[in-house]
């Protein structure tokens, strides 16, 4: 009888705001799994169950290595402002409150006149935080019996080694992290988390943190002796780098519940005025640009009106034209933070107009955060586009349209998770090809 040698795999998970993904690739860099669960909830509310969160991604690991694959390298990416405290023996204490979540803005209230915000920060500081997320977590039940807080997105990792720690790319996200001094800023934790002893230690992205020790991925027979788990980080600086080894210099413009423009700049960058948001680079001495700019929760505002919702539905399916009404100022989007959408009072009551507006002025709002980063990083960037909205022909041929110039895809659907299985695979010492696994274009090209 012939014994078959198992498949060596690495894993990528990308925990999103509704749905957390897993994939898997061989060691040249071709998908050969995936799997896809809701992101669980804690009960009615929005906030996460974590520890229901971990066995779900554990059961689709397993899943994804079912059929001779054997796990050697795992990390996770996904949300970047979520975190629960955790007791001594690392079991969440406290829900994970979402980052988008209202709740959030009556924190912020509480605490924006002692936050002073100056531009050596990473990120601008409004409601969607992780410090605001501290300073909720302190009051709920058991957080007196606290000995760490630990990043959502870095929890499975932590859980699965044993050894907290807190991913590079995520520090930034808290709003009082110094990238440039890989430190806290003692007031703004002391304000919101109370101690900074609750902060585990900053790790570079795509560094080894520890091997596997989950028992339920050991009971399951699909670990490597020697499987490791790799930090992992913000969803989207992964995605994009992952991007970035396919075309080198680009631009990922990915859409989804926001828009997020990200890239890797060789070297290291200050903070502007442009609302571009920094990281660290990864597996680089440089940095990550990140500009967010709202997107769902725009269109979400302007659907309420069920005759607009039906003229935005078809603009994006492609069954009608949109008008030419980008620059008419008629459809004002929420700002950064959580302000309020709003029509000009001029704005005619036509559906149809009011949903090209809209939709306008959210491609022009892409546009410019686009325009932001890639002047950052040079201002000629090839850029790509990425997400569940590049399902959507009106609305890529509405990006084309007021970009210039036409909006080339990502073929592959879960950029995010399979960038955080090429980081695992990196680290591991495999040289995946980046177009294996992402795909290529939806143009047909591979690069």
């Amino acid at each position: 009888m012939t014994i078959r040698s198992r498949v060596p795999v690495a894993v990528g998970v990308d925990v999103g705001s509704t749905n957390t993904k897993v994939v898997a690739i061989a060691e040249e860099g071709a998908v050969v799994a995936r799997a896809s669960r809701p992101t669980r909830r804690a009960g009615g509310d929005l906030a996460i169950d974590a520890a229901a969160l971990v066995a779900s991604i554990e059961d689709m690991v397993i899943e994804v290595c079912a059929g001779g694959r054997e796990l050697h390298a795992l990390s996770v990416a996904g949300i970047g402002e979520d975190g629960v405290l955790v007791d001594e023996d690392l079991v969440p204490l406290t829900p994970a409150l979402a980052w988008f979540d209202p709740l959030r803005h009556e924190y912020f209230r509480r605490l924006r006149a002692d936050l002073r915000a100056d531009a050596t920060f990473d990120v601008d500081t409004d409601a969607v935080r992780t410090l605001v997320g501290w300073s909720w977590a302190r009051e709920q039940l058991g957080a007196d019996r606290a000995a760490a807080w630990i990043a959502l997105t870095d929890l499975p990792a932590v859980l699965w080694t044993g050894r907290p720690f807190l991913s590079d790319t995520l520090a930034p996200r808290t709003a009082a992290w110094r990238s440039r001094d890989r430190a806290w800023d003692a007031e703004r934790v002391a304000l919101t988390l109370g101690d900074e002893r609750l902060l585990p230690p900053v790790v570079r992205t795509g560094g080894i943190v520890g091997s596997i020790r989950s028992a339920a991925l050991r009971a399951a027979g699909i670990l490597a002796p020697d499987a490791v788990v790799v930090a992992g980080g913000h969803d989207h600086p992964i995605g994009g780098w992952g991007v970035d080894l396919m075309v080198p210099g680009a631009v990922l413009d990915s859409m989804g519940t926001a828009e997020v423009v990200v890239a890797q700049s060789p070297v290291q960058r200050r903070r502007g005025d442009d609302h571009v948001d920094l990281a660290p680079g990864i597996r680089s001495d440089g940095s990550t640009l990140l500009r967010v700019e709202e997107l769902a929760r725009n269109v979400q505002w302007a659907s309420r009106d069920p005759d607009v919702a039906r003229g935005i539905r078809h603009l994006l399916i492609g069954r009608a034209e949109p008008l030419d009404l980008w620059d008419s100022g008629w459809f004002v989007p929420g700002e950064r933070g959580g302000g309020e959408p709003a029509y000009a009072a001029e704005a005619p009551a036509d559906p149809i107009v009011r949903a090209s507006a809209v939709l306008g002025a959210l491609a022009v709002a892409g546009r410019d955060a686009v325009d932001a980063v890639r002047h950052d990083v040079g201002g000629t960037a090839p850029v790509r586009v990425a997400g569940g909205w590049v399902r959507s022909p009106g609305w890529i041929a509405l990006k084309s349209a007021v970009n210039g110039g036409p909006a080339v895809p990502v073929l592959e659907p879960e950029v995010t998770a399979v960038g955080a299985a090429l980081l695992a695979a990196t680290a591991r010492g495999w040289h995946p090809d980046p177009i294996d696994a992402l795909g290529g274009f939806a143009t047909g090209m591979l690069g």
